[in-house]
C-alpha cells in the first residue's frame, strides 16, 4: 500500500511474520502521524500480553487512550505497540480476549475519528477474525511477512527494497553490486539492512557501491554459502571446492534441513546452468560480451516455452545474478563433457539412495571427477 493511503487513514494495523519490517514500517508511520506536527499528542500502549488478563487490561487501556483527548491539544495519535494476542495462540483464541476485541471491533467501527488516529502493531494475525474485518472495512492493513526463497520473485522485492533503502541514505549502487548483495544477504531485510550500513561506511562517499565492495565487507549467509561449491566446481578450483564440500559435510550434523541430496542436486542445478547456458550462447539468443543490465534483458527475450515449472530444474527462474556469474565459467567445460557429467551426477544420486557407501566418500569422488579434465 502506497505511503499516502496509510498517512489518510485513521486506523492502520501493521503487521506479518516479519519482525523487523513490521517495527520499521510501524515507526514510519507513527513518526509521519505524530512527529510532525506540534498539535498531535502521541501515546504507546503495549499490547504484549503473555496472558488473556494482560490482554485485557491492554485492551481496556487502548480503549480508555482513544476515547480521552488532551487538555490542551487538537488530536491524538495512539500506537497500540506489539500486540500479540490478534493472532490463533491459546490467549488470542481464548473466549475473553475473543469476546473484548469483538466489543472494541463495534467501538472502532463506530467512533468519531476526526481528532484521534490509531496505529496497530502486531505479529502474525487471523484475517478471519471480527476485529481483523472491522480495521479493513474503516482503515488499511499491510502485511510484511518479508521474502522466502521459495517466493519466485523474491530477489527482485529485495533488491527493489534495498535500492530504497541505499536512496534514503544518499547511496547509489550498480546493478551487479546490487545483484550480489541480494544474493549474499538472501531474503532478511534485517541483514540486508545491516550489510547496507557496513557499506554505507566502508565505500567511499561520492561513488556507487561496486561488486568489489559487496566482495570485501558483506557477509554470506547461509543460502548464499550453498552456492559455493557450485561457484567453485563452475570455475574448476578443485582445492575450493573440497574446501566448501567439507564444509557443507559438517553442516550436515547441525542442520536437519540438510542432506547429501540436497547438495547434489545443487552441483545438478550448476551443471544444468552451464548446459542450458551454453545451448543458448550456441543458438545466438546470449552474448557472453555483455554488462549484467543488458544481461538481464537477454533474458527477458527467451522463449519460457518448453522449460520446466519447477525453479529447481528451469534456469529461468532463478536469480539472473547466478546465471550472470556462469557466464566466464562456459570456457572451462564443453558441452559433451556437462552431458557425461550428469551422467556422473545420476550415478552419485544412485550411490547415495541405495549403494550403502558414505555420504563423504561418494560425494568427494563425484567432484573430483567433475572438476579433473576428462580424458574422453
Amino acid at each position: 500500500m502506497p505511503p499516502s493511503a496509510a498517512a489518510d487513514s485513521p486506523v492502520t494495523l501493521v503487521c506479518g511474520e516479519d519482525d523487523f519490517l513490521v517495527k520499521r514500517r510501524s515507526r514510519q508511520l507513527f513518526e509521519q502521524w505524530a512527529g510532525g506536527a506540534g498539535d498531535f499528542d502521541r501515546e504507546i500502549i503495549d499490547g504484549g500480553a503473555a496472558n488473556s488478563g494482560e490482554a485485557l487490561r491492554s485492551i481496556s487501556r487502548l480503549r480508555e487512550s482513544i476515547q480521552t483527548l488532551p487538555f490542551f491539544g487538537q488530536g491524538k495519535t495512539v500506537w497500540w505497540q506489539n500486540c500479540s494476542f490478534l493472532g490463533e495462540d491459546r490467549t488470542s483464541t481464548s473466549t475473553a480476549v475473543t469476546d473484548a476485541l469483538a466489543d472494541l471491533a463495534d467501538e472502532i467501527k463506530s467512533f468519531a475519528w476526526g481528532k484521534v488516529r490509531l496505529l496497530i502493531s502486531a505479529g502474525k494475525v487471523d484475517k478471519r477474525r471480527v476485529f481483523y474485518k472491522a480495521i479493513e472495512k474503516i482503515g488499511r492493513t499491510e502485511l510484511l511477512d518479508g521474502w522466502s526463497l521459495e517466493d519466485r520473485d523474491w530477489a527482485s522485492q529485495a533488491e527493489a527494497w534495498a535500492e530504497r533503502e541505499l536512496a534514503e541514505i544518499g547511496r547509489s549502487i550498480t546493478p551487479a553490486a546490487l545483484a550480489a548483495l541480494v544474493t549474499a544477504a538472501g531474503p532478511n531485510p534485517r541483514l540486508l539492512r545491516a550489510e547496507i550500513d557496513k557499506l554505507d561506511l566502508y565505500a567511499e562517499a561520492g561513488r556507487p557501491i561496486e561488486e568489489s565492495d559487496i566482495e570485501a565487507v558483506v557477509a554470506r549467509q547461509k543460502q548464499a554459502e550453498a552456492f559455493a561449491l557450485a561457484e567453485a566446481v563452475g570455475d574448476r578450483d578443485l582445492a575450493r571446492a573440497l574446501r566448501h564440500l567439507d564444509s557443507e559435510l559438517s553442516d550436515l550434523a547441525r542442520d536437519s534441513q540438510k542432506s547429501a541430496i540436497g547438495i547434489l542436486y545443487g552441483l545438478i542445478t550448476k551443471i544444468r546452468v552451464l548446459l542450458f547456458l551454453r545451448e543458448a550462447v550456441r543458438i545466438g539468443w546470449i552474448k557472453t560480451d555483455t554488462d549484467y543490465q543488458r544481461f538481464k534483458s537477454q533474458l527477458t527475450r527467451l522463449p519460457a516455452a518448453g522449460l520446466p515449472s519447477d525453479k529447481r530444474w528451469n534456469p529461468l527462474l532463478q536469480h539472473p545474478f547466478v546465471l550472470f556469474k556462469a557466464l566466464p565459467q562456459l570456457g572451462r567445460y564443453q558441452t559433451p563433457e556437462l552431458i557425461r557429467i550428469m551422467d556422473r551426477l545420476l550415478d552419485a544420486n544412485r550411490k547415495l539412495v541405495g549403494s550403502g557407501l558414505p555420504e563423504e566418500l561418494v560425494l568427494r569422488q563425484l567432484v573430483v571427477q567433475i572438476i579433473r579434465p576428462s580424458a574422453s
